[in-house]
């Protein structure tokens, strides 16, 4: 039996403001020292699959590849780059016409999110196996979770009697109100539905043609207008965006006859918000989540998470049951029952087109990454990395003048057509509507400081003449 592991990377992660951003969505989240992407992907190598197929969107592709870099044991990956966000079903259809056509119809599909939070790995595989006997049989699969408490914020499926056998699908229940949450926990045939699903290719794609003939017609319409660079699709943006928007649950899983709930003998946490993310954090003996240098007085209850550029002191004095998550442009101070509402205040910094719904503090790029240090009329001051063997596109600025100095490593600073080779403590100075460039020549990151002096230093006074990344 061949496993591959479909991993969806996608969504923005809105709930988890100021840390998820649209340019750093929570699969690249950290949470107990590695990413929410590259647990998903260790849960399925744990599993026995050889292989990795990972849906994400094409700007999400080199943070994505940087995960796989950093992993001991990376698998042998194939990458679905989607030119804009499109929902599951359309991700799932394309995923499964790739894996058919790459390793055979009969290849069961398990299909993750990257943003699940699931500790207990040795039981996720007890549970995967299930799943995998199950697949080879013809059922469309999905991991039920036992639920604990009545919560609005999941989708339900109902069964003859929760237990500890799988058994077949009675109806799937959309996000219920309250009340109607604790019908469902009072009644005990009901599982959170976890997103996470087990199918072969061939399986679900019959599924697709019998329940969603139209979502199949425009995956295979898209994967036909397809870019193929080895192991990678880039997907035109036309035809892409002929799909259906339209969830995987909607469209096929609803609808089908052959759907089985495996229950999941894992823990679970689909990492949705900040009380979510509090959960998944040891908690001391006054209920806080918090780091060790944060001074905490007459607080309970209250999860802190500080990313700062330098050593910052957070103390709470006072408060209880609250969210505060501090970063070096945004800071959110939320009470745990209003932190499923964070989306709102996304949506109006949305309306007011602020940068922080987009950009993180640090900024990553295909090379490396900026960060805003300060600013100030006239000036900015950042910092650059830049990884080994990479450059900045050869570019250059209208309204500002630039002046460098490396701190850490050595490279190759282009002003004009000289290059100056430049080592750590050297300084070189980017005159206004000067081309210029900078590339790592040695073996570990290049660390700059960066001094913008200008009229107007907003980051698309950008004319690129060349670049290594396709961006000219």
């Amino acid at each position: 039996m061949r496993v591959l592991s479909v991993v969806l990377s996608g969504g923005a992660g809105s709930r988890l403001w100021p840390v998820s951003r649209q340019a750093f969505p929570k699969p690249f989240m950290k949470l107990g020292g590695t990413t929410l992407l590259q647990q998903a992907i260790e849960r399925g190598q744990a599993c026995g699959t050889g292989d990795l197929m990972i849906v994400t969107n094409k700007d999400h592709f080199f943070l994505t590849k940087d995960v796989l870099s950093g992993m001991s044991d990376p698998p042998d990956t194939t990458y679905l780059l989607e030119p804009k966000g499109r929902n599951t079903a359309p991700a799932v259809a394309l995923a499964a016409l790739q894996c058919e056509q790459q390793f055979g119809g009969d290849t069961v599909m398990l299909v993750l999110s990257a943003d699940h939070l699931v500790p207990d790995v040795e039981a996720f595989v007890a549970s995967a196996s299930e799943a995998f006997r199950l697949a080879n049989e013809g059922s469309l699969v999905l991991f039920g979770i036992a639920p604990t408490a009545p919560e609005p914020g999941f989708g339900y499926v109902e069964v003859d009697r929760v237990s500890r056998q799988s058994q077949p699908v009675k109806r799937f229940v959309e996000k219920p109100d309250l009340a109607t949450a604790q019908e469902y926990l009072a009644t005990g045939r009901y599982y959170w539905n976890s997103g996470m699903f087990c199918f072969t290719a061939a399986s679900i794609l019959a599924a697709f043609e019998k329940q969603a003939p139209e979502v199949l017609r425009a995956a295979r319409n898209a994967m036909g207008n397809a870019t193929r660079n080895g192991s990678t699709l880039d997907f035109n943006l036309h035809t892409f965006g002929l799909q259906p928007d339209i969830s995987i649950d909607y469209a096929v899983m609803e609808r089908a006859d052959n759907v089985h709930v495996v229950p999941a003998k894992f823990s679970w946490n689909d990492v949705g918000s900040w009380p979510a993310v509090a959960s998944a954090h040891p908690a001391d003996a006054n209920g806080n989540t918090l780091p060790d240098d944060v001074v905490a007085v007459d607080t309970t209850g209250t999860h802190v998470q500080v990313e700062s550029h330098g050593a910052k002191v957070v103390a709470t004095l006072g408060v209880h049951d609250l969210v505060i998550v501090d970063t070096p442009d945004a800071l959110l101070v939320a009470h745990k029952n209003s932190a499923q509402q964070v989306k709102k205040v996304v949506d109006l910094l949305k309306s007011r087109t602020h940068e922080t719904v987009q950009l993180p503090a640090t900024v990553h790029r295909p090379w490396g990454t900026y960060a805003s240090l300060k600013e100030e009329d006239g000036y900015k001051v950042k910092r650059i990395t830049v990884k080994p063997g990479q450059s900045l596109s050869l570019q250059y600025h209208h309204q500002r003048a630039e002046h460098w100095v490396v701190v850490q490593g050595k490279g190759i600073v282009q002003i004009g057509e000289v290059e100056h080779e430049t080592v750590r403590g050297q300084y070189r100075y980017i005159p206004l509507q000067e081309k210029h460039r900078l590339t790592n020549t040695g073996h570990e990151e290049l660390v700059l400081i960066e001094v913008q002096c200008g009229s107007y230093l907003g980051e698309d006074d950008i004319v690129r003449l060349a670049d290594t990344y396709g961006r000219a």
